[in-house]
């Protein structure tokens, strides 16, 4: 029996100046479908790079583009019986704005200690 192929996601821990100085602050996107906070990623499109999709993702779910830093770890999980990974990137926040939609209502902006 072989392994079920698992569901590759990209995102990034998106990340911004503190507007009071000193420091920085993280993203985190609330899910309203699944009540959750989480940084923003998702899944691959056919002939995407996990790079693209980081970009795609934060752009789509924040408003912001943003500019790809490093490579942070692959996170593995399961979800309904099928492993997933996401690969995460450390990504400046650039331009761009925040309006909320059906799959993110809300953007919070937090020290890193409480991200």
């Amino acid at each position: 029996m072989t392994a079920p192929t698992p569901i590759l996601a990209a995102g990034c821990v998106l990340w911004r100046p503190s507007p009071s100085g000193g420091g920085i602050e993280i993203a985190l996107v609330h899910r309203p479908k699944y009540d959750d906070w989480s940084h923003p990623k998702g899944k691959l499109k056919r002939g995407e790079t996990a790079e693209e999709c980081a970009l795609r993702e934060v752009l789509e779910e924040t408003g912001r583009r943003c500019a790809l830093g490093p490579r942070l770890s692959t996170v593995r999980y399961t979800v309904a019986g099928r492993p997933k990974e996401v690969a995460y990137w450390s990504a400046r926040a650039l331009d761009g704005s925040f309006t909320p939609t059906r799959e993110v209502d809300t953007l919070l902006w937090l020290p890193p200690p409480l991200a």
